[in-house]
C-alpha cells in the first residue's frame, strides 16, 4: 500500500470530521502545510511509515545490537554561513522581524540507512519515510488532553562539554531574550484557539544523550482551556498553530519571506509536524533532527534562533553541535 498524500483542504476536513467521531488518526504534513498524511493508525504500512512515539507505535522488534557508527557531516564553510546570517541580521535591524529560526542544509555521509537511523535512534518521537527521510525529534509541538491544549517550543541549546553549561545557557542574555520572543508567540498562536491561557513551565532543561555527547537544551510549557466542542474542530485548531512558531519566528509571515531568502533551499517536510489523535486525545512533534535523501545524498538539516544580539560564530558552532543522531 501506497501513502496517500492529500493538500491542506481535505486534511483539515478529515482532521475535524475524524476528531468528531473519535476515530485515532495520524498525520503528517510538511512545513508550509501544502502536503498531508492523514490516516487511521491501523491502516498505515509498515513497509512505507514507522512511528514511534509515546504510547504509540508501529515500529519492528529488531535486534540493533553492536551497530559500529560511522557519521561525518559536512557543515557549511564558515563564510558561507555567515552570508545566509547577514541576510537574516540585516533585516532584523531594519525592524522586519525580531526573531528568525535559519536553517541550514548539510551533507552527511554514515553507514546507516534512514530506516537503520530510526531503528537505532533514541529520541522522544521518531519517524520514518520510506526512501524520503528520518526524524528523531526531542520537541513536542501541540498537545490535547482532557480539552487542554499545551505547546512545549524549545529554543536554547548547549554543549555539556561546555564548563558551567548549566549555568551558561541560563545566564545567557541573547538565549533568554529568544526564548522570551517564542514563548509570547507560542501564547498569541494558543490563544486564537483557547481561553485562559498561560504559561505553566518556563525555560525548563532537558538533557538529551549523543552521538557526538550530552547537550542540554531549554524548553517551556504553555496551555490553555479549548471549547467543549473542540472535537469536531481539531483541523482548524491544528492549522491555527502551523508553521510552529518555534522553527519560523516572529512576526510569521515576514519572517518566514526573510528566511527563505537566507536558507536558499526548501525545507520539504523538515520542520513540519506530525502526530497522533486518539478519541479527543492529540500528541505532536516538530520535524526537527532531520536527515532526507535527494538524489542518492543524505542531508542532515538543522538550525536555530537569531535574534538582534546574536554572534553568528556563536550560531554557526550550536549547528554543528545539532547535526547529531541520539545514538550512544
Amino acid at each position: 500500500m501506497e501513502l496517500q498524500w492529500i493538500d491542506a483542504k481535505e486534511a483539515e476536513a478529515r482532521l475535524n470530521a475524524w476528531g468528531a467521531e473519535d476515530r485515532p488518526f495520524f498525520f503528517l504534513t510538511d512545513y508550509l502545510r501544502c502536503r498531508w498524511l492523514v490516516e487511521p493508525i491501523a491502516a498505515l504500512p509498515a513497509d512505507e511509515l514507522l512511528f514511534a512515539f509515546p504510547g504509540y507505535s508501529n515500529a519492528p522488534c529488531e535486534e540493533t545490537n553492536g551497530v559500529s557508527l560511522v557519521w561525518q557531516p559536512h557543515p557549511l564553510r564558515p563564510d558561507a554561513y555567515r552570508e545566509k546570517f547577514e541576510i537574516v541580521h540585516r533585516n532584523m535591524l531594519a525592524g522586519n522581524s525580531y526573531l528568525a529560526n535559519l536553517t541550514c542544509r548539510i551533507p552527511l555521509d554514515t553507514n546507516l540507512s534512514l530506516r537503520d537511523i530510526f531503528l537505532l535512534s533514541h529520541a522522544r518521537y521518531r519517524l520514518w519515510v520510506k526512501d524520503a527521510f528520518v526524524c528523531f525529534s526531542p520537541e513536542s509541538f501541540v498537545r490535547i488532553r482532557d480539552g487542554v491544549i499545551s505547546s512545549y517550543p524549545m529554543k536554547g541549546t548547549i554543549s555539556c562539554s561546555v564548563p558551567n553549561a548549566l549555568q551558561t545557557l541560563l545566564g545567557d542574555v541573547k538565549e533568554a531574550a529568544e526564548h522570551a520572543t517564542i514563548v509570547d508567540l507560542i501564547r498569541n498562536d494558543l490563544s486564537r484557539v483557547a481561553d485562559y491561557v498561560t504559561v505553566r513551565r518556563y525555560r525548563y532543561v532537558e538533557r538529551l544523550e549523543t552521538c557526538n555527547g550530552s547537550i542540554l537544551q531549554t524548553s517551556s510549557e504553555i496551555a490553555g482551556r479549548l471549547p467543549q466542542d473542540y472535537r469536531c474542530h481539531l483541523g482548524d485548531i491544528l492549522m491555527a498553530q502551523l508553521p510552529a512558531g518555534s522553527i519560523t519566528g516572529a512576526p510569521k509571515p515576514s519572517t518566514m519571506a526573510i528566511i527563505r531568502e537566507a536558507e536558499g533551499y526548501d525545507r520539504g517536510f523538515y520542520t513540519g509536524v506530525a502526530g497522533i489523535c486518539d478519541r479527543g486525545q492529540m500528541d505532536s512533534c516538530v520535524l526537527i533532527r532531520f536527515i532526507d535523501k535527494e538524489d542518492g545524498q543524505l542531508f542532515f538539516k538543522a538550525g536555530g534562533g537569531i535574534t538582534a544580539q546574536s554572534d553568528w560564530q556563536k550560531e554557526y558552532q550550536e549547528i554543528k553541535e545539532k547535526t547529531y543522531v541520539p545514538i550512544c
